[in-house]
């Protein structure tokens, strides 16, 4: 019910948009709408796929794919951790609007049922919706004591979905829910699951008489890994341990002690993700589909790197993260950093419809612009009663410029912990990046508290124009360009902070 009040609200609005603008005298001739496929990676870095330069990692099914369209390099997630980045690219706002401030359940954070969502708002354009895999946005479990909003709430007709990664492991994966009912184990690789109950559905089980929106959530890259041994042995040998050598892995420090004999895994792991996807096209080309769908290849933040244990608690000291040999190219910084190298990452678009192949884009696109630009090729309108901090990237698919309207914050909550010292946001401005850090946490005040008080202290510049590694330190040389991004930061910080939930004074009334 509350899904069907939603679109209605939002059909209404548009309706009555369209109404406002509508000629009598004029009759358009309306572009048949394409279909929208988004396929979502986990923790895959920019630089591991054979497209973007990476030495060692074989991926021709992704490389073929990026040949038949665009080839997006400045593309980035819309958070560098994962909830956020996944609540970003369904509502097109910077997350910590939506109160992603950290992952799902952090302090009772979950996606309201008052977002609206891609989903919502191509099934008021006629679309019919579907979502597969790595939810991460809410508990999805009938188990679960909080009754929060599932991908049905949130404007999915079809949903196969898991609240969580694969941590048991990605082989036989026990705790998928098909539109809200338990499934039970399923034989096979989460990828692999994936891409047949897709593939069923595209098959089988849509109106096919409808437009239709699938979001593909692998869990893979993420850890723990653990491929089919045809996969990993492609890289047990010498003239890979040679060219792992060449990788700098942003610039982080790696263990002091060896982990090499587990490269394999990881390598063969994004190998096997691309087999996964190659079978998802196959059945996109059998239902003669391709024409006329526009298929979004990328990843919900950069790659996750391994840490000194010694140094690390909690969920941080997971022996798994000995595994993972994801690769951000020459940008600075892995997952969570608000460097490059925690948001850059892989993006290829392919619509043979509009988009000319063998192309290749330096625009800058975020995650946050999908929803826009799926509204425009949708042909509907956007709300006008919420904040979006995404644009139309259609025009950069095209090779064309955006006009983007502000700049785009990335935001991690760095505190305590000695491994995570690291800057709390980075702020885009054309070719320039404003850092900045917050003020030091206390131990008496929460990580919640803290956010929602403070406002950046310090800052460093980069311009990656020059300086794509982000190694020199403008701030102290360019202070006249500091003085003038530092209030752009401050006020759009605070604008986005100040319009998240405060989930803890929230859960305070809720308990009363």
């Amino acid at each position: 019910m509350r899904t069907e009040i939603k679109i209605a609200l939002v059909s209404f609005l548009i309706i009555a948009l369209s109404l406002t603008s509508c000629n009598s005298k004029e009759t358009k001739t309306k572009e048949i709408k394409p279909n929208i496929i988004i396929y979502l990676t986990d923790d895959l870095g920019y630089g591991d796929l054979g497209c973007y330069g990476n030495p060692i990692i074989s991926t021709p099914a992704i490389d073929k794919f990026a040949s038949e369209g665009v080839l997006l390099t400045d593309v980035h997630s819309a958070g560098t951790v994962c909830s956020p980045s996944r609540a970003g690219l369904l509502t097109g706002k910077n997350p910590y609007r939506s109160g992603f401030y950290y992952l799902q359940g952090f302090a009772g954070t979950h996606l309201r049922d008052s977002e609206v969502t891609i989903a919502e708002l191509l099934k008021s354009g006629g679309y019919e919706t579907a979502f597969m895999g790595k939810w991460h946005l809410s508990r999805l479990e009938k188990t679960s004591k909080a009754k929060e909003p599932n991908p049905g709430d949130q404007g999915f007709d079809y949903w196969f979905a898991s609240t969580h990664n694969a941590y048991e492991g990605p082989q036989n994966f026990r705790k998928f829910i098909r539109n809200g009912e338990d499934v039970g184990e399923v034989s096979g690789w989460y990828c692999d699951v994936l891409t047949q109950e897709a593939s069923d559905w595209l098959t089988h089980k849509r109106d096919k008489s409808k437009p239709f929106l699938l979001i593909v959530s692998t869990h893979e890259p993420h850890t723990p890994l653990a491929p089919p041994e045809d996969y990993s042995d492609l890289y047990n040998n010498a003239l890979v341990d040679s060219l792992e050598q060449s990788i700098s892995y942003g610039g982080i420090a790696r263990p002091d002690y060896d982990i090499s004999q587990n490269k394999k895994e990881y390598y063969g792991t994004v190998s096997q993700l691309d087999k996964a996807f190659e079978n998802l096209l196959i059945t996109v080309d059998a239902e003669n589909l391709t024409e006329n769908t526009m298929v979004i290849f990328t990843s919900d933040n950069g790659p996750e790197s391994p840490v000194n244990l010694e140094e690390s608690q909690g969920e941080w000291a997971a022996p798994t993260r000995d595994f993972c040999f994801g690769n951000p190219g020459i940008y600075r910084g892995m997952k969570r950093f608000p460097y490059e190298g925690g948001h850059r990452v892989p993006g290829i678009v392919r619509y043979p419809a509009k988009i000319p192949a063998g192309t290749t884009s330096d625009e800058m696109v975020v995650a946050t612009d999908f929803i826009a630009t799926a509204a425009k090729l949708a042909q509907v309108q956007l709300p006008n009663n919420i904040n979006f901090d995404g644009t139309n990237a259609l025009p950069a698919f095209l090779g064309q410029k955006i006009e983007r309207e502000k700049p785009y914050l990335w935001i991690f909550p760095a505190h305590e912990d000695s491994y995570f010292r690291m800057p709390h946001m980075a702020m885009r401005y054309n070719d320039l990046t404003l850092i900045g850090w917050l003020p030091e946490k206390t131990k008496e005040r929460s990580i919640m508290e803290w956010m929602k008080t403070s406002t950046p202290v310090r800052f460093a510049l980069y311009n990656l124009a020059n300086d794509p590694e982000q190694q020199n330190d403008l701030a102290t040389t360019e202070q006249d360009i500091v003085a003038k991004l530092k209030p752009i930061m401050i006020s759009q910080w605070k604008e986005i902070r100040d319009e998240g939930p405060y989930w803890e004074k929230l859960n305070k009334v809720a308990k009363k």
